[in-house]
C-alpha cells in the first residue's frame, strides 16, 4: 500500500529549507513518514517470518562472527516497539493516519507473533549472551506504552509465549551499570501483566540510582559519570516508566519518584538547548550510531506534559523536526533496501562499538515518542517556535537563564 502524501511530504522536507510557514500538522505528517522509512523493511519481514532471512547483520569491521549478531533480531523488534508504541496507542480511525497506525498495529502483532513463537524461524534469542536481558527490556518498555492496541490485542497463545520468554529473560545477571534498570523494567512489566514479580531487581537498581545521582538531572553509568547520551537513552526512561509502575501498583518510593520527575524534566530543559540553530547537536560519547534516539528524554517529557515552563511544546517540536531533518538531509543512512546503516550522519561503521550491529540502531525511533499525542494536541496544532539553540544565536531575542537545580 502506497501512501503518496507521506513519501511526497518526506521529499519536500529532504530537499527544502525550514520555514516558519511550515505547520505542526506538516510537520506530524514528516515525522510518520520518516517512523514509517525506519519501521517498514523490519516488520514488513518479520510479520511474515522472515527477518532471520532478509535483514542484513552488519557489525564493526574486522569482527570476525560477533557474539551481537546472535541477538540483533531481538534488539531490532523491542528498540522500534518502544519508539513506536506510543503512536501505535491512538489506535485505529477513520483518518488515513489512523488507517496507517492499524497497518503497523498488525504488521507489529504478527511480528511479536513470529518473535516469541519457538516453532517460528523468527524465533528470538532470549539465552544466548547476557544482551537478551537488554533488548527484552526495551521491548518490556513498549508494551507498557502500548497495553490497549499491542499487549491488548496480542492472542492468548502469543501473550503466554511473551511470559515464557520473560521467564527466560530473568535468570540473566546484569551488570553494575545502567543494565540494573533493564532488569528492574522486565519486573515492571511482568508486575503490570500478571500482577506478580520479584521486587529485588526493582529496589536494588532504585538504590544504586540513588547512590550514583550525580546533580543537576545527571545519574552516573554506575559509579562513574559518563559524558554521553545515556541518560536520555535508558536511565532516565526507564527509572521513570519502574517507578510510575509501582506508584500504579502501590508499590513504594513515592518520594523518589517525585524526584525523579523533577530531574527528568530538568533533563528535558538540558536536551532542548542541545539543539543548534540548524539541528545539529554535540556528538559524544558512546552510541552515537543510535542518531536522533539521543532526544529520547525530550520527546517523552512533551509526551507526559514534564517539559518545564520555560519550554513550551512548539519549540520542543520544531526543534526535534530540525534534529530529524539535518539526519536525514545526509544520504547513506539506510542501505539500497532500506534497512539501517551503521553511522552517525550517513554510513559510518567505524563510529560503531563492537557491541552495536544492524539491530541496535532501531533505537533511533525513541526520538518519535512524542507521536503519542494526538494530532489536536498543541504540540502540534501550534504554530511554529523557535528553540532556545535558534533564539539565542539570532541575537536580539529573550532567552531565559539556565540553572542548575539544587537539593534535588
Amino acid at each position: 500500500m502506497k501512501y503518496s502524501i507521506l513519501i511526497l511530504t518526506l521529499l519536500i522536507f529532504c530537499v527544502s529549507g525550514r520555514s516558519q510557514t511550515v505547520s505542526g500538522q506538516e510537520d506530524r505528517t514528516y515525522w510518520i513518514s520518516v517512523l514509517s522509512q525506519v519501521a517498514d523493511p523490519l516488520l514488513s519481514n518479520m510479520s511474515k517470518g522472515e527477518l532471520r532471512k532478509n535483514m542484513p547483520v552488519e557489525t564493526i569491521s574486522g569482527v570476525a562472527k560477533p557474539s551481537n549478531a546472535r541477538t540483533t533480531h531481538l534488539e531490532a523488534l523491542g528498540r522500534l516497539l518502544v519508539g513506536m508504541a506510543p503512536w501505535l496507542e491512538l489506535g485505529p480511525d477513520k483518518t488515513q493516519e489512523g488507517q496507517l497506525r492499524e497497518k503497523y498495529i498488525q504488521l507489529m502483532l504478527k511480528s511479536i507473533e513470529h518473535g516469541f513463537n519457538p516453532e517460528s524461524p523468527d524465533y528470538l534469542n532470549f539465552t544466548v549472551t547476557r544482551q537478551p536481558l537488554v533488548d527484552a527490556a526495551f521491548f518490556c518498555q513498549g508494551l507498557l506504552r502500548a497495553p490497549v492496541q499491542v499487549w491488548g490485542r496480542l492472542s492468548p497463545v502469543a501473550k503466554q509465549n511473551v511470559l515464557n520468554a520473560l521467564q527466560q529473560i530473568r535468570i540473566i545477571k546484569p551488570v553494575e551499570s545502567n543494565w540494573l534498570l533493564f532488569s528492574a523494567m522486565v519486573e515492571a512489566t511482568l508486575l503490570e501483566l500478571t500482577g506478580e514479580c520479584n521486587m529485588h531487581p526493582i529496589e536494588y537498581a532504585i538504590m544504586r540510582f540513588k547512590e550514583w545521582y550525580k546533580g543537576d538531572a545527571w545519574y552516573g553509568d554506575g559509579v562513574n559519570l559518563h559524558m554521553d547520551y545515556y541518560n536520555s537513552f535508558v536511565i532516565h526512561p526507564m527509572l521513570l516508566d519502574v517507578l510510575k509502575t509501582m506508584q500504579k501498583h502501590n508499590k513504594g518510593e513515592s518520594d523518589f519518584y517525585k524526584k525523579e520527575l523533577r530531574r527528568f524534566s530538568r533533563y528535558a530543559e538540558q536536551q532542548e538547548r542541545m539543539i543548534s540553530p540548524d539541528g545539529a547537536y554535540p556528538v559524544v560519547g558512546r552510541s552515537i550510531a543510535y542518531r536522533f534516539g539521543a532526544f529520547h528524554v525530550l520527546s517523552q517529557a512533551a509526551l507526559d506534559g514534564l517539559l518545564p515552563a520555560s519550554v513550551t511544546k512548539a519549540q520542543v517540536r520544531c526543534g526535534l523536526t530540525a534534529v530529524i531533518k539535518r539526519h536525514m538531509s545526509v544520504k547513506g543512512n539506510f542501505d539500497e533496501r532500506g534497512w539501517l546503516t551503521l553511522g552517525f550522519a550517513g554510513h559510518q561503521p567505524q563510529v560503531a562499538e563492537r557491541y552495536i550491529s544492524t539491530g541496535s540502531l532501531y533505537l533511533c525511533s525513541v526520538i518519535f515518542t512524542a507521536l503519542g499525542l494526538p494530532a489536536t494536541d498543541e504540540f502540534w496544532s501550534a504554530p511554529y517556535a523557535e528553540w532556545t539553540g535558534k533564539k539565542i544565536w539570532s541575537g536580539n531575542k529573550s532567552v531565559k537563564l539556565d540553572k542548575a537545580i539544587k537539593n534535588n
